[in-house]
């Protein structure tokens, strides 16, 4: 079953993961959590979904190269919806 997304590991260590990941219009990253503290730094200006464990919804308007960072334990689901553009972004977790 495809989801819409993909997600490219480009680099990983021991203190580091890089990947660069792909919704495309329509498409999902499934529900997830994260276990580690991580940064988001988006490839493209866009919006996405983003649907909490708990339910509640954060509309995240994306800028080109603005990132921003996220704690661990961060649970929730990625979408992109309403858009005909893919939504694209490198995620950098601090592993250690």
């Amino acid at each position: 079953m495809s989801t819409g997304s993909n997600g490219e590991v480009q680099l990983e260590n021991e203190h580091f993961r890089v990947t660069k990941w792909t919704i495309e219009p329509g498409g999902v990253i499934p529900m997830h959590r994260h276990e580690c503290e991580y940064v988001v730094v988006p490839l493209v200006t866009g919006t996405m979904y983003v649907t909490n464990a708990d339910g509640s919804e954060i509309v995240a308007a994306l800028v080109t190269g603005q990132s921003y960072t996220r704690s661990a334990g961060s649970e929730h689901q990625v979408e992109n919806r309403g858009s005909d553009a893919d939504v694209v972004f490198v995620e950098v977790e601090r592993l250690s």
